[in-house]
């Protein structure tokens, strides 16, 4: 009889529970095995027992009953191995499989084991993930050694097992209808002691689990070292093709084990092998896909570069290439180009001693180039997607192997140059003049056209002879013409080439002027004498004008195009006369138009500092040297922008600046500009020139005190590196840093812009600015002295002691290089003690002014004070009439002149007249005269105001307070 109630757990759910009486101590557990009839639990199948049946001598050969014990073995393990267990099942394999080689029915045993290896393992504590790690990992690496066991059959379970491994799924959690906790799948009650015991079921593994320690037990290298054994099972082979497929798809680590044991070459070597089914081309030519995406390419570069695995790979594209009909074998054969470029990159690569190269050059040209070679004359193309893609890819493979010099003798044999120029003809008719039954599309025309653009980019500068051959010239300037036509063609092109150019022609005018670009850069005058008669300067401003005018807002395509048109004309401009000539005034005026830029948009991002420095180049290359374009420069403000642009430019830029204004100053013109020059604060050009000195004396950690006087008369232009490498003996071939020093910063050319300009009579410069000038004066005897001092410490470290002269000489030379540096300290001291006396007698001048200001006011509060006593006390008052009246009488001469006629001062009829420190009442005529004969006439005197000694017209105010210290006289 079984009793039922409800039981409440501790996670407050509710279970329902069955027990049976007290005095039967053992119940049937709940999810039991069925075969269980009585209620008894059997008693457990211990690994160790079966493993000593298996090895004991007396029971080794009963296969009988090793057979049952296996059949129970697998039954008990049919949901999965436990984790504990698993060292000793692969024991009882390891052991299955040494006895199958002679006896097959352990095959099959072996057989069902690796079946229920695809089931998750188990585990009963969440803790035996982690401890029993290890195990698992040795038992999954001895499953990849079970390879050995020649039964087809087994191979399979094993490929199979490994792939099941690799993805497992979790198994289900709801058993019997209990799914009220997740890891609780059955639950048997033993009543002991009043109490209730749940036992729980093992639960699978997580996930990742098996994968992580699978990846770590080195399997995937396992499997590749196992395919020697295969050659005459060519289905196990492609079923372990695919397990490696499987494990590099999704992992570096695989990818590292399979190159471990050599699989790119192994792999590589038997794609070819015979395959009705043709899989193993497929799975080889995706596990070579998977090793290049993730794992290292060189060493699969290094691993597929022999001539066995390159022959390998041309059998298999010229198959598929000649009969392959599907669009699968289309896909497949541009693959396996892929994989060749891989290879051609690596410069020890037998491409073209297997002739695999010179093949690929005629298929590449293929149909632009007509060719009697077999390859190509049974050879249709579809123009498909995938017929495109494998003409970029060729295309893609010709700059691959033109780093190859080797392969420049196969370009001329192929016409890889006169192919690229047919390609980037202007969109067209075909070639021949009428088009074939199919060809490429517009689209695919405009790409195959950027790409082949791109890759004479690479491939004509090494074949120079070819390219003047074929006029290439000729045919760039006819597609820049054609690109900077104004008719509507709207560019269609997707590719990476065609950025920055859909529905324009940019692009096009892009790569074509990248490709100018690199011709005329070689210098080779031929090319360049071609380009000019052909009016490429004339054309090439032309075209950088019109992009000046256009409405359409700049960015990175055009700031390029400009940028590289600004270059080509610097290399055919650059020495040669009558072409700055044909430079002219157009080309002073786009230089002058880019020398205005705004320098914000020097940090724009878009190439804007590109530009400019590209700006000046062009000055210095096709400007300089010219005296008529100089002149028109000069007019245009040019020596101004240049030098507003070294104010204001980042300090990579100043080098190519300061080289154009030195060249620029052989022009006695040039001079007054450069002094006229004013910056911001009044800054003059030497002022600018001489801050520019200090700056990269500072980069250069040269020692200077705080006033920017020389600290060391032994070392006054070294500067922190060249001390460091002072005890190093250099090789000969090497410069040393007192010679790289000159061009390697601005210093030589500033002292070079002094020497023509001067050093005295410069406006504007401040005391600081004079001691730097004094350095700068004595640049050259510093630097040669300096270069003198490094060949005696070369002497000194080599142990070289040379005569008795010479080290007189050097010791002479030092002395003399010391003596100017201490001469050129005083006179900055000079100018320092100069500076202060000037700053004192300006400070006493400041003093002296201010106290004369506070003495005047002083004296004006006197004056109004007295003003104020005069008019406020009669008594006062008197004092000052009378001693008014003692200095008037002091001041009449003692003795009368003979002849004189002497006036009274008192005068009648008073009228208020001001002097100058002076306030008198007058009367301008007596009373009595008024109406005399003057009182009619133009000489009758007026009342006038008179004020500082002349007569001013005007109403007569309160007196300044100013003179307010003047004594009233009637």
């Amino acid at each position: 009889m079984t009793q039922s109630h409800w039981m409440t757990t501790a996670n407050g759910s509710k279970v329902k529970v069955h027990r049976r009486k007290p005095e039967i101590p053992l119940v049937k557990n709940i999810g039991t095995d069925s075969s269980d009839t009585h209620g008894v639990v059997p008693k457990p199948l211990e690994l160790s027992r079966v493993i000593n049946l298996l090895e004991d001598p007396l029971t080794g050969k009963l296969k009988e009953r090793h057979l049952f014990v296996f059949k129970k073995l697998l039954k008990k393990c049919q949901r999965g191995f436990l984790l504990k267990e698993l060292a000793d099942i692969f024991k009882i394999v390891n052991i299955c499989a040494e006895k199958s080689k002679d006896q097959p029915e352990y095959a099959s045993v072996l057989c069902d084991f690796l079946k229920a290896c695809r089931l998750p393992f188990l585990k009963e504590k969440v803790s035996d993930e982690i401890t029993y790690a290890p195990a698992v990992r040795e038992c999954l690496s001895q499953m990849g050694y079970l390879m050995r066991v020649p039964h087809a059959e087994v191979r399979h379970e094993i490929c199979d097992s490994i792939k099941s491994l690799y993805s497992p799924v979790e198994s289900k959690q709801s058993v019997d209808g209990m799914d009220w906790l997740s890891n609780i799948e059955a639950i048997s009650y033993i009543y002991l002691n009043k109490q209730y015991r749940l036992t729980f079921r093992p639960q699978p593994t997580a996930p990742g689990y098996v994968v992580g320690l699978l990846e770590q037990s080195g399997l995937a290298e396992t499997l590749v070292l196992s395919t020697s054994l295969l050659e005459n099972q060519p289905s196990v082979y492609r079923q372990v093709l695919q397990t490696l497929q499987k494990l590099t798809g999704s992992s570096d680590v695989n990818c590292g084990h399979v190159l471990k044991a050599q699989g790119a070459q192994i792999v590589c070597f038997h794609m070819n092998d015979p395959d009705p089914t043709g899989q193993i081309l497929f799975r080889s030519s995706e596990i070579l896909w998977n090793l290049l995406e993730r794992g290292c390419k060189d060493e699969v570069s290094f691993q597929l570069s022999n001539m066995d695995c390159i022959v390998a790979l041309k059998e298999a594209f010229l198959k598929l290439l000649l009969n392959g009909y599907r669009h699968y074998d289309s896909q497949l054969r541009n693959d396996l180009l892929v994989i060749t470029t891989l290879i051609a990159e690596n410069p020890k690569s037998p491409l073209i001693e297997s002739l695999f190269a010179k093949q690929l050059i005629i298929i590449g040209t293929f149909p632009e180039m007509k060719s009697h070679n077999p390859l190509v004359q049974n050879l249709k193309l579809s123009y498909n997607n995938e017929d495109f893609e494998m003409k970029k890819l060729l295309l893609n493979l010709f700059v691959v192997m033109s780093k190859d010099l080797s392969a420049l003798q196969l370009f001329r044999e192929g016409g890889v140059v006169v192919a690229l120029l047919l390609l980037v003809r202007p969109p067209g008719p075909h070639p021949g003049g009428s088009p074939g039954p199919r060809y490429w599309t517009s689209v695919q025309q405009e790409e195959l056209q950027l790409q082949a653009l791109a890759t004479l980019a690479s491939v004509a500068p090494l074949m120079q002879e070819e390219y003047v051959s074929c006029k290439g010239s000729t045919c760039l300037l006819l597609l820049l013409e054609w690109c900077a036509e104004r008719d509507a063609y709207f560019g269609q092109g997707h590719s990476f080439h065609g950025a920055g150019g859909r529905g324009s022609r940019m692009a096009q005018m892009r790569y074509c002027a990248r490709l100018l670009r690199a011709m005329a850069s070689l210098g080779n005058e031929a090319i360049n004498q071609g380009l000019c008669d052909q009016g490429a300067i004339s054309q090439l401003l032309g075209i950088v004008m019109q992009m000046v005018e256009s409405p359409k807002e700049e960015d990175a395509v055009t700031l390029e195009i400009k940028a590289d048109i600004q270059i080509i004309l610097s290399a055919l401009c650059e020495n040669d006369l009558h072409r700055k000539e044909l430079f002219g005034s157009e080309g002073v005026e786009m230089t002058v138009h880019f020398l205005r830029m705004n320098p914000e948009k020097f940090s724009s991002g878009l190439g804007h500092n590109i530009l400019i420095l590209s700006t000046v180049d062009c000055v210095w290359s096709c400007i300089v040297g010219c005296y008529t374009t100089e002149d028109y420069f000069l007019a245009k403000e040019g020596v101004f922008l240049l030098l507003d642009l070294l104010h204001s430019s980042p300090g990579n830029m100043r080098s190519v600046i300061l080289g154009t204004l030195q060249d620029l100053c052989d022009n006695p013109k040039t001079l007054t500009h450069v002094l006229a020059w004013r910056g911001p604060g009044g800054l003059c050009s030497g002022g600018l020139l001489l801050e520019l000195w200090r700056q990269e004396e500072e980069e250069l950690e040269v020692s200077r005190d705080l006033h920017g006087r020389i600290a060391d008369p032994k070392k006054p232009v070294l500067y922190r590196h060249q001390e460091e490498s002072s005890h190093v003996s250099l090789p000969a071939n090497r410069p040393s840093p007192a010679v790289m020093d000159v061009s390697e910063n601005l210093r030589s050319k500033i002292y070079s812009v002094f020497c023509k300009i001067g050093f005295e009579g410069l406006d504007g410069l401040s005391t600081k600015d004079y001691i730097t000038l004094s350095i700068v004066h004595r640049y050259l005897d510093f630097k040669v002295g300096e270069v003198w001092d490094e060949i005696s410490r070369e002497l000194t470290l080599e142990r070289v002691r040379p005569v008795t002269p010479d080290m007189e000489a050097l010791d002479t030379i030092a002395q003399m290089t010391e003596d100017t540096a201490k001469r050129v300290i005083a006179e900055q001291a000079s100018l320092l003690e100069r500076q202060a006396d000037t700053d004192i007698h300006e400070e006493k001048a400041m003093y002296t002014e201010i106290s004369s200001n506070w003495k005047q006011r002083k004296l004006i509060a006197q004056s109004w004070d007295n003003y104020v006593a005069k008019t406020t006390h009669y008594k006062i008052l008197k004092e000052s009439k009378a001693l008014q009246e003692k200095s008037i009488d002091l001041s009449r001469p003692v003795t009368k002149p003979n002849g004189s006629v002497f006036h009274p001062t008192q005068i009648q009829g008073l009228q208020t007249t001001t002097f100058s420190g002076r306030v008198i009442n007058i009367q301008s005529t007596p009373a009595h005269l008024t109406g005399g004969p003057l009182a009619d006439t133009e000489l009758a005197l007026e009342r006038l105001p008179i004020q500082g000694g002349a007569l001013t017209t005007g109403p007569t105010g309160a007196p300044d307070p100013e003179y307010f210290s003047t004594v009233s006289v009637t």
